[in-house]
């Protein structure tokens, strides 16, 4: 796959990878994955003070991660790029089965345990 990703992309990989690396970030992410927010329902649905969700989410409209909409005196924010659910998702169920293939090990070393102590 490396070879079929041109060099000029990899600053842009780079860019939305920032963008998601970020714990305030992907909290508003997530809030936008269930549909347009104003900034006042992310504050709340995030638990982060306003300035800093204004912050983040100026850098993600910048990014060309989600899409800003004027309506009067609020602004309201929406997802604007597919990969972000798709990316979230992905990773979401590779942390998943990473973390049932530790208790799957711990598993058998508990069960081994119990098989050499019953034979003590």
């Amino acid at each position: 796959m490396a070879a079929t990703i041109p060099d000029e992309f990899l600053d842009l990989m780079a860019e939305k990878f920032r963008m998601l690396a970020d714990p305030s970030r992907l909290a508003i992410l997530r809030s936008l994955m269930a549909g347009e927010r104003s900034v006042t329902q992310v504050v709340e649905e995030t638990g982060r003070n306003q300035a800093n969700v204004s912050k983040h989410l100026k850098m993600l409209a910048e990014a060309g991660l989600v899409a800003r909409r004027k309506e009067g005196l609020q602004v309201f924010y929406k997802l604007d790029d597919p990969l972000v659910e798709r990316l979230c998702k992905l990773v979401c169920e590779t942390i998943v089965e990473e973390a049932q293939e530790v208790m799957d090990r711990q598993k058998k070393l508990l069960d081994g345990w119990r098989v050499k102590k019953r034979k003590e």
